[in-house]
């Protein structure tokens, strides 16, 4: 059975059989032997950490902490954090350091939480291998040889291998799921507005949403429960404050499970089997099956490219080496010079990107791709709303095979793309999603299954996933705990 952390960490805390400097030290000692292997951190700051920590024991002892108060974790490199670093681990961000706090990381800091250091990701959080980083790239614990998914890829990393009780991500189009699979933990991508995206670095603002990673649902909801809620810096959050966590009684007797089979096209034999075991014992649990189809499916990874693509070509354009971050050392003139900091200072991949949307932008090209793929877009929204008036939930494969190996995706573009295809339809629809352990593959690598619901309500997720997790389905092992 997946063990949750945070609450048995918290109760040691409180009863004084623990400090919150004793474990921050543990983790870090952890950190120091193990991330040079897996390059999950691209920083730490051990001396911040140990502060925090020293402030959460006060907290605690002045009996105002909560829940996650004296709790470490990690935090991806995409997520504003006030005079440290933060890069989106591009060479054109080095050295960038934020005025002001993400409100996620305010609202964890508020609660008296320990950040650890930044998780490693996918330059600009383009990628799904945590290959594209300009720190280099990171690993999966349960074998090196292959890679941690992306491109949340570093905090799935530092989960699974026990150096962060918890992590934050984003998710634009899988990045929080598709690593949770791959590396054998939880990752919930909220509901688009459920959570402020005020200090996420952005990739795509109409679909990039910031989410927790944890070693099981309970942990994940605890997480959602304290980042959550609207915020008058980010006109497009919305969510409410109500608490998830106690209301996860392991019960699915009723639920409306749905099985779009479209999901399950190419998708390899050790994840079908992981995700149709995982149905199994949904029926078996006294919920009701109902099959439906999604034919707009094969839409969505065009879609999602194009309005990705575009987003990016937009967003990114501010990065000019004029106001903060890289700029080029030769130059003949100020166009000159944004050209060449541009092009040194960007990645292959995010260059790719950048030019696919430029080109969709395009006078010449604007109707025949973008208009087109908002179009689409407003019809897999449709699909979806209908689904839903037949289901409670849908359970799908979070990726079509367990992690590629290393290196793999530079000789397999398009495939790697390809893979995206189960995680996307979330963002496009902007809906919540789980990424829960079903079990391993032949080399003994972890298999996701994904459990999709309707807009906000991440309960009916959390309670499904929960469900599985407390029949003792979802350990993969691996996260050795630290020493205390």
């Amino acid at each position: 059975m997946a063990s949750g952390k945070i609450m048995r960490y918290a109760a040691m805390l409180r009863s004084g059989e623990i400090t919150s400097v004793k474990l921050t030290e543990a983790y870090l000692e952890k950190i120091s032997v193990l991330n040079p292997e897996i390059n999950a951190y691209v920083s730490v700051n051990a001396e911040k950490a140990l502060a925090s920590a020293k402030e959460a024991d006060a907290m605690i002892s002045r009996g105002e902490g909560y829940v996650l108060t004296g709790i470490p974790f990690g935090i991806k490199d995409n997520i504003a954090t006030k005079g440290e670093e933060t890069t989106c681990c591009s060479r054109i961000l080095k050295g960038y350091r934020p005025t002001y706090n993400a409100t996620v990381y305010e609202r964890l800091v508020e609660r008296g939480a320990v950040v650890l250091g930044k998780n490693n990701m996918d330059e600009f959080a383009m990628g799904s291998s945590t290959e594209t980083s300009c720190y280099g790239a990171a690993y999966n614990p349960h074998d090196k040889g292959h890679v941690p998914g992306g491109s949340s890829g570093g905090g799935a990393a530092a989960v699974a291998a026990g150096l962060a009780a918890y992590t934050l991500g984003s998710d634009t189009g899988g990045s929080i799921r598709q690593p949770a699979a791959f590396c054998g933990v939880v990752g919930l991508k909220p509901t688009y507005g459920a959570v402020s995206r005020y200090g996420l670095i952005a990739y795509g603002s109409s679909l990039d949403q910031i989410g927790p990673i944890a070693s099981s649902v309970e942990d994940a909801a605890i997480v959602f429960d304290a980042i959550k809620g609207a915020d008058k810096r980010d006109q497009t959050s919305s969510g409410g404050t109500e608490p998830t966590v106690d209301k996860l009684d392991g019960n699915v007797k009723g639920l409306r499970i749905g099985i779009a089979e479209e999901y399950f096209d190419g998708i390899s034999a050790d994840t079908l089997a992981g995700v149709r075991k995982a149905i199994d014992f949904y029926a078996g649990s006294g919920a009701e099956i109902v099959k439906v189809s999604l034919p707009m499916l094969k839409d969505a990874l065009p879609v999602y490219y194009i309005i990705a693509c575009a987003e990016a070509s937009s967003n990114l354009g501010r990065y000019d080496g004029i106001r903060y971050g890289y700029r080029a050392a030769r130059y003949d003139d100020v166009n000159d010079m944004i050209m060449r900091t541009r092009s040194e200072g960007f990645g292959r991949e995010v260059k790719r990107r950048i030019m696919l949307g430029t080109y969709v932008l395009s006078s010449g090209y604007f109707d025949a791709y973008y208009k087109k793929a908002l179009r689409l877009r407003e019809s897999i929204v449709t699909a979806f709303t209908k689904i839903f008036a037949e289901c409670d939930v849908l359970i799908a494969p979070v990726a079509p095979t367990t992690a590629f190996p290393v290196n793999y995706t530079a000789d397999n573009m398009i495939e790697t793309y390809m893979s995206d295809i189960c995680t996307v339809p979330v963002n496009i629809a902007g809906l919540p999603a789980i990424s829960v352990p079903c079990g391993k593959d032949g080399k003994n690598l972890p298999v996701g299954m994904q459990i999709i619901g309707k807009k906000f309500d991440e309960l009916t997720v959390l309670r499904a996933a929960y469900a599985y997790e407390r029949a003792g389905l979802t350990d993969v092992s691996l996260d050795t705990g630290v020493t205390l």
